[in-house]
């Protein structure tokens, strides 16, 4: 057997790994040439912890090997980006491209996958594709989609053991995709249809939306009642069936910040909670950023001077080094673009920024004069807590 992923992502890489680790060959395909260089010298491009072990062994032994364009294989993965456009529509784009890209490479008897987050009826669009162009393979190919539901920082163990849900656009299709998946994944494999599953992957995002969305709404009242949200979930928690989540500065990544919209884009009338959801979440980010503004100005007005400000964070969750979508680095751009001063700027996970200078989140804390805490890094908890400088804790790392 040989297995071709497209796109080697946060999601494709180490999906790609872990199947070569099974000592089947494995073919990567990325259209950034960096990407492409990098693995084949056995190293990665992005954080996730015990992956570069897994593509060295996979890149030495010959079995997982990368180029810019695509090959025969047997299954076929396309593993890559969906964003939305401006308007929030979903961008299914990059999905077709890839599916373009293989088209002639397909033959009879292959399975072609999707697991790129996609809005309803994607898999079905791509076959329509796929059979308009070559219409020798209609019913000699399988059709499936089956999306990734992994953590990142965790994402090795949770692709083996996690359950999976596997829809194909017919019975056959769906067994052919759960004989793959079952080559190296040891969680239950549920079978379904493509669009039940392309929504139950909307669905478990929407769902984390608006839970996030509740305790971000709480932290907001709290603000104005004088109340410790952390404390007060914590005491609401102690309720046998009650499990608020912990509030942040907004909601970001790939998935949970951008699937809702797949939704909502599609079904507007009838997606009013996770509409909103969406909004209260975005709205957090504002606010966040407003706070700091407000900080600022009424430091200079006391102090005569404009304060030394630390943005502490800027990937989209704790320890990682992944900024998609942060609200992080939204806040950071809204409050350095309408005030004028000395920023530092933190982000312990990455080593340097497009935009940004960044400063050793030691070095920050110790320099400024207010300190907003935008991500609870690991990092970040190990710093003592200090009453001489103000300390806006917008993440939860000291829970004040």
């Amino acid at each position: 057997m040989k297995v071709q992923f497209l796109g080697l992502g946060y999601i494709g890489l180490p999906t790609a790994a872990v199947v070569a680790q099974k000592g089947i060959e494995v073919h990567g395909v990325d259209v950034n040439q960096k990407v492409v260089d990098t693995i084949n010298l056995g190293k990665i491009h992005i954080i996730e912890p015990g992956l570069e072990e897994v593509v060295k062994e996979g890149v030495s032994n010959g079995h997982f090997i990368v180029s810019l364009t695509p090959v025969e294989a047997d299954v076929h993965l396309v593993v890559v980006p969906t964003p939305f456009k401006g308007n929030h529509e979903p961008d299914i784009s990059f999905v077709e491209s890839a599916t373009r890209a293989v088209l002639p490479y397909l033959k009879s008897g292959d399975t072609y996958i999707i697991e790129s987050t996609s809005p309803v009826g994607t898999t079905e669009q791509m076959a329509q594709i796929i059979f308009d162009e070559r219409p020798e393979l209609k019913d000699k190919l399988f059709i499936a989609y089956c999306p990734e539901r992994v953590l990142p920082g965790n994402v090795l163990y949770e692709l083996i053991h996690n359950d999976r849900v596997i829809g194909g656009i017919n019975k056959t299709s769906t067994e052919k995709a759960k004989e793959f998946y079952s080559l190296f994944v040891k969680g239950e494999l549920h079978s379904t249809n493509a669009r039940t599953a392309e929504m139950c992957k909307l669905t478990e995002n929407a769902s984390r939306d608006v839970q996030i969305a509740f305790a971000n709404e709480l932290s907001l009242i709290c603000d104005k009642a004088g109340i410790n949200v952390w404390e007060l979930i914590n005491l609401a928690n102690k309720h046998p069936r009650v499990n608020i989540l912990q509030p942040g500065a907004g909601v970001g990544g790939h998935c949970i910040a951008v699937d809702p919209y797949f939704i909502v884009s599609h079904y507007p009338m009838e997606s009013r909670l996770i509409g909103t959801a969406r909004e209260i979440n975005n709205y957090k980010s504002f606010w966040v950023a407003e706070k700091i503004k407000t900080a600022m100005l009424e430091f200079e007005l006391k102090n005569g001077q404009k304060p030394v400000v630390a943005l502490m964070g800027l990937a989209f969750k704790p320890n990682i080094d992944d900024l998609r979508e942060s609200p992080a680095k939204y806040i950071a751009q809204k409050v350095m673009q309408a005030e004028q001063g000395n920023y530092l700027v933190v982000e312990p996970n990455i080593e340097e920024h497009s935009l940004y200078k960044l400063t050793n989140y030691r070095e920050a804390w110790q320099q400024a004069d207010i300190i907003a805490l935008l991500v609870a890094h690991d990092e970040f908890k190990k710093l003592a807590y200090s009453d001489d400088k103000l300390i806006l804790d917008f993440a939860g790392v000291f829970k004040r």
